[in-house]
C-alpha cells in the first residue's frame, strides 16, 4: 500500500469563501497565480472569476511549493472555545456544492495531515513517546474511517426516537463528500497554522505507516482529553458495536487497584465525588501543557469539575438546546451508566414533559450552551423548604470528553513516568498490535 491522499473538509456549507493561494496553482489546464480570491454559491454552482463550475480543484503547480490560506475558519464548533481563525494548508484545494452553499476541502498526503493533527490536537512540544502514540492512533483512526465510508449504506441509523425517548449518537457519517472534517467532530486539523517542530516531524517519520490492528482489521482508535479515571466502551458512545480493544478499564496500572462497577449508581456516585488513582488525575502544569493548546487551557478542571444552574437557567437551556419545552425541571435521573460512570440514558422530568435522552454527546449538548465536559456526573438539587420544584441544580462530574480509547492527559503522564509509546498503546488499546502497512 502506498501513502494515500485524503480529503479533509475545512469550511463547510458557506455562501462564500475567501482564500489566498500562497503559490501558483493549476485549475485544469489554467495557471492561477498566487494571490487573493473568492468563490461563492450561485444558481446551484460555484462562481469563480465570472465563471460557474460544478466543482473546482486547485492543484499545486510545483509540488515543492504548495500552500493556501482560508479566511475565517471556525474551530471548536459548538464548544465553549469556538472562534474563527485564518488557517494555512499544504496540498490541493477543492470546492464543492453542498446544500446550496460552498464547502472547501483540502487534498493532502496522509503523513502531512498527521503532522498537523499532532500539532493541533496537542502541543507540538509534547514528549516524544506521547507524540508517537498519538501519531499511531490518529493514523489508525483515519484509515478506519475511510474504510468505514465504503461500507455505510443509506439505511445507516444514528438515532432511535419515540414519543418518550431520543437516543442519538454523533459520529462522522454525515461527511458524505470528504473523508473527515477538520474539527473536534473528527480530529483537529489546522494545517500548517499551528507551528510544528523538528520533534513532530521526527515522530511522524519514525512511525510512518504504523497502524493499530486487531484480528487483521485496522482499529477504530478513539481518544479524548481526560477519561476521568476510567475508560468507556465504544458501544456506550456510538453505534452498538463492541470492539475488544476499546474496553472499560481503570486508567492506572496499580495492581492493587480494583475498578468498581460504575454502571451501578451508588458506585458511580462515590467514584465521581472522589479522586481515585489514575494517570489523568493530575494538575501538573507541565503535563497539561503537553496536551492542551492555548484555548484548551481556558478550561481549569479536567479530572473533576462542577457546574451550577438555577431553575430558570436549566429549564431555559434544555428548552433551547433540545427544542422541547419540559416546563420547569423537577429532576435529572440517570437510567443507564457505562463502564466509566458516563450516563448513557438520562431521564429529564419536567412539569410539562418527561423524556429520556442519550447517548453521551446528546446529553452533553442538551445540558450546556456548548458541550458539558462529560456525561459522567451526579446531580444535587437545592429544594428550599422541601418544594417539589428545585431552585438550583449542581452537576459534579468526571473527565472531559467521551472517555473511549486513549486518554490524552493520562498518556502524557505515562510518558512522563517513562513508559514508551508501545506500552502506552497497550494500556489504552489492549490486544491491539502495531503493523506497518506502508
Amino acid at each position: 500500500m502506498n501513502e494515500p491522499f485524503i480529503q479533509v473538509g475545512i469550511l463547510l456549507e458557506k455562501p462564500a469563501i475567501t482564500f489566498s493561494l500562497l503559490s501558483d496553482y493549476r485549475l485544469s489546464d489554467d495557471l492561477v497565480k498566487a494571490g487573493s480570491y473568492s468563490v461563492e454559491w450561485s444558481e446551484g454552482k460555484i462562481l469563480f472569476r465570472d465563471r460557474r463550475y460544478d466543482e473546482i480543484v486547485f492543484q499545486p503547480a510545483d509540488p515543492h511549493k504548495n500552500a493556501f490560506e482560508l479566511k475565517d475558519v471556525i474551530i471548536g464548533v459548538d464548544f465553549h472555545w469556538e472562534r474563527k481563525e485564518d488557517q494555512r494548508f499544504l496540498g490541493g484545494l477543492k470546492f464543492i456544492v453542498e446544500n446550496d452553499a460552498v464547502t472547501a476541502i483540502n487534498i493532502v498526503a496522509l503523513e502531512d495531515y498527521l503532522t498537523s493533527v499532532i500539532s493541533s490536537e496537542m502541543s507540538a512540544t509534547s514528549s516524544k513517546q506521547l507524540l508517537k502514540a498519538h501519531a499511531v492512533i490518529s493514523r489508525s483512526w483515519l484509515l478506519a474511517q475511510t474504510a468505514k465510508n465504503k461500507s455505510i449504506d443509506t439505511n445507516y441509523r444514528t438515532e432511535y426516537r419515540t414519543s418518550t425517548e431520543l437516543i442519538r449518537w454523533y459520529d462522522r457519517e454525515d461527511h458524505l463528500h470528504f473523508d473527515v472534517c477538520a474539527d473536534d467532530h473528527c480530529q483537529r486539523y489546522q494545517g500548517i497554522t499551528k507551528e510544528s517542530t523538528a520533534l513532530v516531524k521526527t515522530v511522524i517519520e519514525e512511525t510512518r505507516g504504523e497502524t493499530l490492528v486487531y484480528d487483521g482489521v485496522i482499529c477504530d482508535a478513539r481518544f479524548s482529553k481526560c477519561c476521568g479515571g476510567a475508560m468507556e466502551t465504544f458501544e456506550n458512545v456510538w453505534e452498538p458495536v463492541s470492539y475488544p480493544y476499546l474496553q472499560g478499564k481503570a486508567d492506572t496500572l496499580e495492581s492493587s487497584f480494583v475498578l468498581p462497577d460504575l454502571t451501578i449508581e451508588e458506585n458511580a456516585d462515590e467514584w465521581i465525588r472522589s479522586a481515585p488513582p489514575a494517570f489523568c488525575n493530575t494538575h501538573d502544569v507541565h503535563i497539561l501543557r503537553q496536551v492542551l493548546n492555548d484555548y484548551d487551557q481556558e478550561t481549569a478542571d479536567f479530572f473533576r469539575w462542577k457546574v451550577v444552574y438555577s431553575q430558570e437557567e436549566l429549564s431555559s437551556l434544555i428548552r433551547e438546546r433540545s427544542g422541547i419545552d419540559f416546563g420547569e425541571i423537577i429532576s435529572l435521573e440517570p437510567l443507564e451508566r457505562g463502564t466509566s460512570g458516563r450516563i448513557v440514558r438520562l431521564k429529564i422530568i419536567g412539569t410539562e414533559r418527561v423524556m429520556t435522552i442519550g447517548k453521551e454527546l446528546e446529553i452533553r449538548r442538551t445540558l450546556s450552551k456548548s458541550h458539558l465536559y462529560s456525561s459522567a456526573f451526579v446531580v444535587d438539587v437545592d429544594d428550599e423548604d422541601d418544594e417539589v420544584i428545585p431552585s438550583q441544580f449542581t452537576l459534579t462530574g468526571a473527565g472531559w470528553g467521551h472517555g473511549v480509547g486513549l486518554c490524552q492527559i493520562g498518556a502524557a503522564m505515562m510518558a512522563e513516568q517513562g513508559y514508551d509509546y508501545l506500552q502506552i498503546l497497550n494500556h489504552y488499546f489492549p490486544g491491539a498490535k502495531i503493523e506497518k502497512i506502508y
